[in-house]
């Protein structure tokens, strides 16, 4: 028997000798010079990232907004490719046909429009003058002191800068502003396939082929959430535009081109222009004209909600409504309103690419190597 020869002591002692010599050796962990430079190079690239995104917040707006004019093009381009016709042909054949379009509407709708619009920046004192005696907003002012807060404001906005001024100034940095997304569209859809057939063919065969297919998935799920969301502002502007019309509101076109336009947001645009738009008919025609308006927006915001708007989000552009309300959240912080417009299709194509990492991942850890399958 081993150890019966020692005393009790010694016994032990060889035994935490033994249990010492068959204990596995700890490792000791080294932090390399190379590992520290990485991750210091990984910092400061993502701060440099951020930092430039911070100072460029116009140029990445108007890149955003071309990019997805562009891919909404490139499907009608796609489209006749398909049908046999060559794609510089179908370019043309696009652009004529989308101006054509944007020419017939606006010589239909924006002299009528201006001329509405005109009268009710006209109007809008004496409006705002009856709207300031109707008693439910005594009310409201009686405990929120709306009037008070008003006129702090306007004194404060009179004697910064002439609105006139700065309404001009904002109409012609927005018109450039369109013209240079529009002929940046027109590049994109011109020269983008070129371009990123060239980066894609600097890529090793399998990297190349992982990017091609989040190209393709991002350009598919943008391109279907674009074509739905126009198809909805259309929607929108119709039947509110009919519906103010039947009720007799004055300046319906205006109101109902920017109900339309309320659509681009998604959930909060429709919501803060049908209050306002209610607001609007309350004072001018009453409380039943006003409660008719809240009505119809009622209905309306159920139908759009519940019915056009999941259809489009959830058959295209894949995307959870939580998602798509913190997307908003940061990009209207970042870019302004048209934060909120691209809010959607941004993180659609967030959302592709982190699918596509994370099944990189289990490729990576999945014992065999099989490649999975894209979801």
């Amino acid at each position: 028997m081993p150890g019966a020869g020692l005393p009790r002591g010694g016994l032990a002692a060889a035994r935490a000798q033994q249990a010492l010599a068959s204990a596995p050796a700890r490792r000791s962990v080294q932090v390399g010079l190379g590992t520290i430079f990485k991750v210091c190079f990984g910092a400061a690239a993502v701060l440099a990232l951020v930092t430039f995104l911070l100072s460029t917040r116009v140029a990445l707006t108007l890149a955003l907004c071309a990019a997805m004019v562009a891919i909404l093009l490139d499907h009608a381009v796609e489209a006749l490719v398909h049908r046999g016709l060559r794609r510089s042909w179908s370019i043309v054949l696009v652009m004529v046909a989308a101006s054509a379009l944007l020419a017939g509407l606006g010589l239909l709708l924006i002299p009528p429009v201006v001329e509405q619009a005109v009268e009710l920046v006209a109007a809008a004192p004496a409006l705002w003058d009856r709207l300031q005696h109707t008693r439910w907003f005594l009310r409201l002012d009686a405990w929120l002191h709306i009037q008070q807060q008003l006129r702090a404001s306007g004194a404060a906005a009179v004697g910064a800068v002439n609105p006139v001024l700065a309404a001009i100034g904002g109409a012609i940095t927005a018109l450039a502003g369109l013209l240079g997304s529009l002929f940046l569209a027109l590049s994109m859809l011109v020269f983008g396939r070129g371009l990123v057939a060239g980066a894609l063919a600097e890529l090793e065969p399998a990297g190349r082929e992982r990017a091609l297919r989040v190209a393709g998935r991002i350009y598919r799920s943008v391109g279907g959430y674009l074509a739905g969301l126009l198809g909805i502002c259309t929607v929108n502007a119709i039947l509110t535009t009919a519906f103010l019309a039947i009720i007799q509101v004055p300046f319906y076109l205006p109101l109902g081109v920017l109900s339309g336009a309320s659509s681009l947001v998604p959930y909060v645009g429709p919501l803060v222009v049908g209050v306002a738009v209610t607001l609007f008919a309350a004072a001018t025609g009453g409380a039943w004209i006003g409660l008719a308006a809240a009505i119809y927006f009622a209905v309306y915001g159920q139908l759009e909600g519940n019915v056009l708007a999941p259809f489009v989000y959830r058959r295209t552009a894949h995307v959870n409504q939580l998602v798509t309300l913190l997307a908003m959240l940061f990009l209207v912080e970042l870019m302004g309103t048209v934060g909120a417009v691209v809010a959607v299709p941004v993180a659609a194509a967030a959302q592709v690419v982190v699918a596509e990492l994370v099944a990189m991942r289990r490729e990576r850890v999945r014992p065999g190597g099989d490649a999975p399958t894209p979801g």
